[in-house]
């Protein structure tokens, strides 16, 4: 079985197609406690395309990811650029497993947390927007990035930032995959 998730972007930039093999990707270890995940890199932005960002990011159950809550929906290089993303969910066990993603903004005006399942999407415009895996439920998600500038730089939630001073070590649940 073979699945293909497709991603377009306008560009006007004359690039020749490249394969893109498990050769070419980079994978990572990120955050720590109980928002530890793994991260591969596919699409980098040292990669040589105009626009797009493409990232596999794997969360054991009950972790939290895209932790802390950050952003990049303002174009302020270097400190954070702006970038549409689309997370398209696959769920170790699709008829029960489940994710939360909380969507909000800064000063709380948009709040809401949407229950996401196996192969559903959600787009973020903008604003704040940490996931968690459901409790037993191992998650993937394929993230497409994409706007002004091919930087990774965001914002994170100052009220969430000193989490990350309480974490001891990653998650030994990880890496999910080799």
């Amino acid at each position: 079985m073979c699945e293909i998730a497709e991603c377009r972007v306008p560009s006007e930039a004359k690039l020749e197609p490249r394969l893109i093999t498990p050769d070419d990707v980079a994978t990572s270890l990120r955050g720590g406690s109980n928002a530890s995940r793994q991260i591969v890199d596919i699409i980098r932005p040292d990669f040589p395309a105009d626009k797009l960002v493409v990232i596999e990011v794997y969360t054991p159950g009950g972790n939290w990811s895209s932790y802390p809550p950050h952003k990049h929906d303002v174009h302020n290089p270097p400190t954070e650029v702006d970038l549409d993303e689309i997370y398209y969910y696959r769920m170790e066990h699709p008829k029960e497993g489940f994710a939360l993603q909380r969507l909000y903004s800064a000063d709380k005006s948009r709040d809401f947390t949407v229950r996401t399942q196996d192969g559903d999407v959600v787009l973020v415009h903008s604003g704040f927007h940490p996931v968690v895996a459901g409790p037993g439920y191992n998650l993937y998600y394929l993230n497409f990035l994409a706007g002004t500038s091919r930087s990774l730089s965001v914002t994170e939630d100052p009220n969430h930032v000193w989490i990350k001073s309480t974490w001891k070590e990653t998650d030994p649940r990880l890496p999910l995959i080799r």
